[in-house]
């Protein structure tokens, strides 16, 4: 009998053992592992995450309407050229809503991944960018255009790190290294914080002693994503 109650007893154990080992196991895949994300319930690695959270089309229209400090600025955001599982290229427009044909700032940026969690996004300067107002992927322009025509804007690159748990890429330019001579400005910042939904943006000037002559005071414009 006693043999009996410790057999019994024995595969009790070994069941709560299985059983406890199934739940940790299925607690860690429902979690993002360092090298993955969630989106609409489909999992990819973090790096395709960004690419999907930076294409597309973003408007500031909400933020304006509530605060009279800001403008109606439309944001686009398209993918050019061939990208591979280290780097992607967009082409990058900014306007005001009411002269989206005009757009005061045209780029083109290369996104690389460092690690898992990390990404660096290189700025571009294009040659008479006014011939890509409009335009998307797959119009001839970006046929003609080679990345090699491309000026890069040395120091002015923003460096992004990946939350998992809050599905958030953040980043910013190092201090003091990315020149700008807008408004008597000596040097620029730029800070960024990306979702699936939206992106922060703030663009700020400063003067040689440190004082802020452009760019937004209170905060970054908040750039909602339509569609």
């Amino acid at each position: 009998m006693k043999k009996i109650n410790f057999l019994f007893f024995f595969l009790f154990i070994i069941a709560l053992s299985l059983a406890a080992c199934r739940k940790s196991k299925d607690t860690a895949a429902s979690q993002p592992a360092p090298g993955d994300s969630f989106s609409g319930g489909r999992r990819m690695d973090n790096f395709t995450f960004l690419k999907r959270c930076m294409n597309g089309e973003f408007s500031s229209e909400e933020q304006s309407r509530n605060d009279t400090d800001y403008f109606d600025i439309r944001l686009r955001m398209v993918p050019i050229w061939k990208s591979n599982e280290n780097f992607f290229y967009l082409y990058v427009e900014q306007a005001v809503a009411t002269s989206l044909e005009k757009p005061y700032r045209q780029r083109v940026y290369k996104v690389e991944k460092i690690n898992e969690l990390t990404f660096v996004s290189h700025i571009y300067l294009v040659n008479q960018p006014e011939r890509l107002t409009g335009k998307n992927e797959d119009d001839a322009i970006f046929k003609e255009l080679t990345p090699d025509s491309l000026k890069i804007k040395d120091g002015c690159e923003v460096y992004l790190s990946y939350n998992p748990q809050e599905q958030i890429f953040k980043g910013a330019t190092k201090p003091n290294t990315c020149p700008s001579d807008r408004s008597g400005a000596s040097w620029a910042t730029s800070e960024v914080t990306m979702s699936e939904t939206q992106m922060v943006s703030w663009d700020q000037g400063w003067d040689a002693a440190g004082k802020q002559v452009w760019g937004a005071t209170k905060g970054g414009y908040i750039f909602k994503k339509k569609g």
